[in-house]
């Protein structure tokens, strides 16, 4: 039914798809944030350590309204501070901003290449059931990192795409600065997450089918 809650809907699919979701969108956000704060942390900027943030404990990366939005939409993002101005090389902000989307697409081909050695060697091995929920899992890992790389690489805030492209091009980063460019960073994020955000599904949907195509030539 349209508009419908999503919990209740990944319920009626499956209740192994929904806890799968919910382990999988968690840890691939720890991932990112993690990688953010390993990056900065070696280019010079101590902040990730000092604040506490090197951990898995999901609770720490991911702050209140951020769960809130889980709960309603079903999807949602995490923090890691760092303070820029303690990075040793001129493009290092941009480094840090890549190091999470990139972590995504590790994920996203580690899980493709679980999926197909699963997908060979644990048919028969156990229970159909438990076969197929854990053939689901790997292949929901490949679709939502390679989504998750795609979706944070768009140049708009607070994506890290923006931080990316504004570390090459101040002009760029400017543009976001001030009142009135808050509120544009707002309208133009929400139509990112409401149309672009689709595209991306349908493009990270068939990226994760190549990879388990490339994966599947070599075992």
């Amino acid at each position: 039914m349209p508009g419908s809650w999503w919990m209740a809907d990944a319920w009626a699919t499956s209740p192994a798809y929904l806890v799968s979701w919910i382990v999988l969108v968690v840890f691939s956000i720890v991932v990112h944030e993690l990688a953010h704060g390993w990056t900065a942390i070696k280019c010079g900027d101590d902040v990730p350590l000092h604040s506490g943030h090197m951990t898995i404990n999901p609770f720490v990366h991911i702050p209140p309204f951020a769960w809130i939005m889980f709960l309603l939409v079903g999807i949602t993002w995490g923090l890691m501070p760092t303070n820029p101005s303690n990075y040793r090389r001129r493009y290092d902000d941009a480094l840090v901003a890549f190091a999470g989307p990139a972590s995504n697409l590790v994920l996203a081909v580690l899980f493709s290449l679980a999926a197909v050695l699963w997908g060979k060697y644990g048919t028969g091995v156990i229970n159909q059931e438990f076969y197929q929920n854990m053939d689901n899992f790997l292949t929901l890992g490949t679709v939502l990192n390679a989504v998750l790389f795609l979706f944070n690489l768009i140049p708009v805030p607070p994506l890290d795409g923006s931080r990316i492209l504004g570390n090459f091009v101040p002009a760029f980063d400017r543009l976001w600065q001030g009142e009135r460019g808050q509120i544009i960073v707002i309208v133009v994020f929400v139509g990112v997450f409401l149309v672009a955000g689709r595209i991306v599904w349908g493009i990270g949907g068939l990226a994760s089918a190549l990879l388990i195509d490339f994966w599947s030539t070599f075992i």
